[in-house]
């Protein structure tokens, strides 16, 4: 099986390792991108500003101790208000939120701060705030992303994230590892881990234990993402090929050609 070959990436075309090096390079900054937003989306759910454990069972299983409304203001929409005007809308909500007091208080609060993003002609996914009736439907039990948002985000993240590592894993499948095991095992890990990521959004609805499977499933993806991305750049600009290589016209084979 001597044709089963492929080339380091030392002897493919200068045009190619530039495309490859400026693909990886957008793919890096947008990896980090994605890790502020998941981040800023979660982080501060459970009034802690670090991200946890608690804050993804939050977001995918709901807060059994708090309302939708509470959840996002102690989260991602913390900024949006100064402190004192937030701890008077937790004391209403806690206080049972009654209209009359939500006439008094929380209104004005609303019509400053809310309603130029919260309302149908600006955002018609968001929930509307410029009503006692649109804010109650966000001072119920917060019971977590629904099955159809879940659905919706699955299928995005499923293809869009299927796309990234399968280019990141074409470009590091002309690099120089070995064991070839460890090489197909770091590209594989991507794919299994996004399988047991976005199950375990689903999961956690049922046991809030799995929101820890949705860390683990990120660290491992993560650490494949750079794994792959380091090793790419570092043998496409500044490794010394080995003798061996180098005798082959840059040809690596295989594991069949191995044994």
């Amino acid at each position: 099986m001597n044709n089963m070959n492929y080339i380091h990436f030392k002897f493919l075309p200068m045009s190619l390792r530039v495309l490859f090096t400026m693909v990886l390079l957008v793919f890096g900054v947008g990896y980090l991108m994605a890790m502020i937003q998941v981040w800023e989306s979660h982080a501060g759910k459970d009034g802690d500003p670090m991200i946890s454990g608690k804050d993804l069972m939050i977001a995918y299983s709901g807060n059994p101790d708090g309302t939708k409304l509470e959840t996002a203001l102690r989260g991602p929409m913390q900024d949006m208000l100064p402190p004192e005007k937030r701890q008077v809308i937790f004391d209403w909500l806690h206080a049972g939120s009654k209209q009359d007091e939500f006439d008094a208080k929380i209104n004005p609060i609303m019509q400053e701060h809310c309603i130029a993003c919260h309302n149908p002609e600006a955002n018609p996914h968001l929930p509307d705030l410029r009503t006692f009736e649109g804010v109650s439907k966000v001072t119920a039990q917060d019971e977590g992303m629904t099955i159809p948002t879940l659905v919706r985000v699955s299928h995005i993240h499923l293809f869009s994230i299927t796309f990234i590592f399968f280019i990141v894993g074409f470009i590091f499948s002309h690099a120089y590892v070995r064991p070839t095991w460890l090489k197909c095992l770091v590209i594989a890990i991507p794919f299994l881990t996004l399988i047991t990521d976005v199950a375990s959004w689903y999961l956690t609805k049922v046991w809030v234990g799995f929101a820890w499977m949705v860390i683990i499933s990120g660290a491992f993806m993560g650490m494949a993402f750079a794994f792959m991305w380091v090793i790419s750049m570092w043998q496409m600009w500044f490794w010394k090929v080995p003798a061996g290589i180098s005798e082959n016209g840059g040809k690596i084979p295989c594991v069949h050609s191995e044994q």
